[in-house]
């Protein structure tokens, strides 16, 4: 064996190492100023501890702050792993499990001894503290290889029984890594087994740069029959203005959450009765059948036909379209005969056949397709669809309206030949391009979800369908990194890959929505076809896209996005007409009718009411516009008019109030170029 290592930088250059080095040897070779920034090492690809000796020649990168994603990872995986030491150190009898990092922290699982009981949020400030002890007393993190066997008798010993029986289900023969926080041997050490990799030491964590968010219960393995563990989450970031920073957008999230604002401005409920699904009330509604209004004039625009297809079908039909195997565990299935009925329920027959309630809406669109001789002269043949679709999401990952069982997509289907994909998903980039921004979403980016690893299809097909799909978006001007462009490998359908956008809202969070996806299974299994210009039949390409994704979920996303103040074209309710004394009822009355009769949804309150009262309660339910009327503006024909957000009020005429809103509430596709 050589004496010395060669140690390939990214720079080009090598550097020979003695046996033994590390990464952290490399970096002081280097200079002193990256010996203190250097947090880890990427090998040969793998990230590894910064004092984890070189196995042999390799690539090395070295990882610091600026390295974000992968520093933010290790961060917060220490802090976790403080947080189990912290703990301990507190009440000893706790027994520890297992805790990862996040995409905005960390979590660690806990088995409290039955005298201390759950954890609450009251004990999450003298954790913290203990934590932040462990982090000044810069303990070392130092790996070790251990046996099996043997750390399956030590974990048993401490009488660590959830980390025994983890233990005891990996793999044999292989050894199994711990961690110690402080140096082996002494008496202030803590381990906890760990794949790693660690910071060097607990004093490259910033004390002031985590924060123990809230306590619940969860499951051992995530089974319900299993002991129920208290969870302790947290966030961890780099620094205090990262954590700072963060704390800002969870107050603004809270602020803005769709739940809390959808009761206060009284637009839709969820209960029981109905799990997963959405009571919509008038005024949420009415936001609803205006952006249904809004996307059916652009997709008549666009030249679409809309459809209207079964909610029950056949499971053959599921089986044939490759759904009922690859999804099956998603939908809601029903025998299509119950023969009798008993006093403890339905009874259904051994023969009786399966239904079940679409979860998408694409295989109808292929039967309506199919219906009758299609020509190259028909397409392409654009297909859309206000479908209402039913998913049985697991009970814990329903969320207000963002995760629901029964939704509504604004769906479509294109039908056309080989060479009319491209320019008919550029157009499609163009037409949700218009609708993101007259919807108030300036920021978004454009990513391809690629292969993934269990498809259908031929990998001739997936080469063309996903050169397709960038061809489109770089002819539409898309393909920048002004729109974020993107490939995400191996996150398409299982039968198509797929563009996806991905909206950036007004405090920075991201939601996808819209897709198009470029399929060329769906149309061979259930023998869609078309005749060509030969007289031949041919295939077509179906393109499957979106822009709302759903109708529940978008609604949400635009109430969080405005914080409940909608613009006015999309306000459940327009304005207020609020009287200052009941002297005015009669001039509030007919200022009411006249903005009634201009089209605009105007409410009145003449309750015998203080005006700021009235000032505040409309607030609260965001109504864009209160219009104050008194004695003055009766004798005068005016109208005060308090603008949600605004200070200052104005004072206009009837009439130049009028035409204000009647401007402000015409929809961004219906005003003027």
């Amino acid at each position: 064996m050589s004496e010395m290592l060669k140690i390939s930088l990214p720079d080009g250059s090598v550097r020979e190492m003695p046996q033994g080095s590390t990464p952290a040897d490399v970096a002081a070779a280097i200079g002193p100023g990256l010996a203190k920034a250097a947090l880890a090492a990427r090998i040969d690809g793998e990230v590894r501890d910064i004092m984890r000796p070189f196995d042999g020649d390799t690539q090395l990168a070295l990882i610091t702050s600026r390295d974000e994603a992968d520093a933010l990872e290790l961060m917060r995986h220490d802090f976790a792993h403080v947080l189990a030491e912290a703990v301990q150190a507190l009440w000893p009898d706790t027994q520890i499990t297992f805790g990862p990092a996040t995409d905005d922290g960390f979590y660690y699982d806990f088995a409290p001894s039955a005298e201390r009981g759950p954890f609450t949020d009251e004990d999450l400030p003298v954790i913290e503290q203990k934590m932040r002890d462990i982090i000044a007393a810069d303990k070392p993190l130092i790996r070790e290889e251990w046996a099996r066997d043997d750390l399956i008798a030590w974990f048993k010993k401490q009488g660590e029984s959830f980390k025994a029986e983890w233990a005891a289900e990996l793999p044999e023969g292989e050894p199994l890594t711990v961690y110690h926080s402080g140096n082996v041997g002494a008496g202030d050490t803590w381990l906890d087994l760990c794949r790693g990799p660690h910071l060097a030491s607990t004093g490259k964590l910033d004390p002031k740069a985590f924060k123990l968010t809230r306590v619940s219960g969860a499951y051992w393995r995530g089974d319900q029959k299993n002991a129920m563990l208290s969870r302790i989450y947290g966030t961890g970031w780099l620094n205090k203005k990262q954590l700072d920073a963060h704390m800002h957008r969870l107050e603004e999230a809270a602020k803005r959450d769709h739940r809390k604002l959808g009761r206060e401005m009284d637009l839709f409920h969820l209960q029981e009765e109905a799990h997963g699904s959405v009571f919509w009330h008038p005024k949420g509604y009415k936001i609803w059948r205006e952006l249904e209004a809004y996307m059916r004039r652009r997709m008549d625009g666009a030249d679409y036909r809309e459809v209207k297809t079964p909610q029950l079908m056949d499971a053959r039909q599921w089986e044939q379209s490759g759904h009922w195997g690859k999804y099956r565990e998603n939908m809601f299935v029903i025998p299509d005969e119950v023969p009798n009925v008993d006093d403890e329920g339905p009874v259904i027959s051994g023969d009786a056949e399966w239904m079940a309630l679409k979860p998408m809406n694409c295989p109808a669109h292929v039967l309506v397709f199919k219906q009758g001789i299609t020509s190259y002269r028909d397409l392409p043949l654009r297909m859309g669809e206000m479908g209402c679709c039913h998913r049985n999401e697991p009970h814990g990952a329903l969320h207000g309206l963002m995760r629901v069982r029964q939704f509504t997509q604004d769906d479509g289907h294109i039908f056309c030949t080989e060479n009319q994909v491209v320019e008919e998903v550029r157009k499609f980039c163009e037409l949700a391009s218009t609708v993101y921004r007259e919807l108030g979403f300036e920021s978004y980016a454009i990513k391809l979800a690629t292969r993934p690893e269990q498809r259908f299809g031929s990998d001739a097909d997936w080469d063309k369908a996903e050169e397709e799909l960038r061809n489109a978006v770089r002819e539409a001007g898309m393909a920048t990194d002004e729109f974020g462009w993107e490939e995400l490998e191996g996150e398409g359908a299982f039968y198509a890959p797929k563009l996806e956008w991905h909206l950036t809202d007004a405090i920075g969070r991201t939601w996808q929505v819209g897709t198009i996806q470029s399929d060329r299974v769906l149309p061979q299994r259930l023998d869609a076809s078309y005749v060509g210009e030969d007289g031949d039949r041919h295939r077509p390409v179906m393109l499957h896209r979106a822009i709302f994704g759903s109708y529940e979920r978008f609604i949400g996303i635009l109430i969080e996005h405005y914080a409940g103040k909608l613009p006015l074209w999309l306000a459940p309710v327009q304005a207020v007409v609020a009287t200052i004394v009941s002297d005015a009822d009669a001039y509030g009355s007919d200022v009411t009718a006249r903005l009634k009769a201009a089209g605009l949804r105007v409410e009145s309150d003449f309750r015998n009411e203080k005006i700021n009262y009235k000032v505040r309660e409309h607030s609260v339910k965001k109504v864009p516009h209160l219009l104050v009327v008194g004695m003055r503006e009766a004798e005068e024909g005016t109208v005060a008019i308090r603008t949600l957000g605004e200070q200052q009020q104005r004072f206009l005429p009837v009439d130049e109030a009028i035409a204000m809103l009647k401007a402000e509430a015409t929809a961004p596709d219906l005003r003027p170029a």
